[in-house]
């Protein structure tokens, strides 16, 4: 595997983002359109309450920019590092997989039973890559 195979995995998680934002904007401007808030709104998040559907993508699309930060460092670190093997790649993917699967459950029926359990698979993927990362760094 070569040092850039960890660039699919990134790649994947920013178009799960984008197609988050993308749904979150969408969203907006039919909550604004069909009248269930006030376009002023938006420009401080104050003075009504925001549509339970916009105010689940909103906060689904700041979580991705909690979390996924560190799997983004560790990939990059991992690359610098040149741990490019099949298991950190693959850990990567599994990784990617919870995310989007999480996104789906939480932004679809978001069954809270399903959505903890992808949530926790990324979790043990990403905890999985900083310790291999670790391990690795540490023996040289």
């Amino acid at each position: 595997m070569s040092i850039s195979s960890l660039v699919y995995p990134m790649a994947a998680m920013v178009l799960l983002t984008v197609v988050v934002l993308v749904r979150l904007f969408r969203s907006r401007v039919a909550a604004v359109r069909d009248g269930q808030i006030e376009a002023a709104y938006f420009r401080l998040h104050q003075g009504s309450e925001e549509p339970e559907g916009t105010r689940k993508l909103s906060r689904h699309f700041t979580n991705l920019f909690e979390a996924p930060t560190l799997f983004y460092v560790v990939c990059l670190a991992g690359m610098i590092v040149g741990l490019v093997g099949p298991v950190f790649t693959i850990l990567a993917w599994v990784y990617v997989a919870a995310r989007a699967a999480h996104a789906f459950v939480h932004l679809g029926g978001n069954r809270l039973r399903k959505r903890i359990l992808a949530y926790f698979v990324s979790w043990l993927a990403l905890v999985a890559m900083w310790v291999t990362l670790v391990i690795v760094v540490a023996r040289r």
